[in-house]
């Protein structure tokens, strides 16, 4: 009998890398991150589940690699998002985002 691959594979790469620029945007790309770790940890479960009919494992355990160190990335920018708002304050930002514009114009 032929093993079949295990599906989403690349879908996990995709969606890890497209996850790190997303971490310059606030760490938005936690979401993307940990849809591709939830991914990758469901298609592994299937896989222990009967390992003799699947392959294509280590692809899957690179991507879910992968995905936990982009999503550690992207929380520990969100939570450096949070703690500059709050320490700063969201109307100071501002001010400093206008003057930066005012300055490149």
């Amino acid at each position: 009998m032929e093993k079949q691959p295990l599906q989403h594979s690349t879908l996990i790469y995709i969606l890890a890398i497209i996850s790190l620029p997303l971490c310059c945007c606030a760490g938005i790309g936690a979401i993307t991150a940990g849809v591709a770790y939830y991914l990758a940890s469901t298609e592994l479960k299937k896989f222990y589940a009967n390992p003799e009919i699947y392959s294509n494992q280590d692809n899957i355990y690179t991507g879910k690699i992968i995905a936990l160190v982009i999503l550690i990335i992207n929380v520990l920018y969100l939570v450096y998002t949070i703690y500059v708002i709050y320490t700063v304050g969201w109307d100071d930002l501002m001010l400093q985002s206008e003057e930066m514009m005012k300055d490149f114009q």
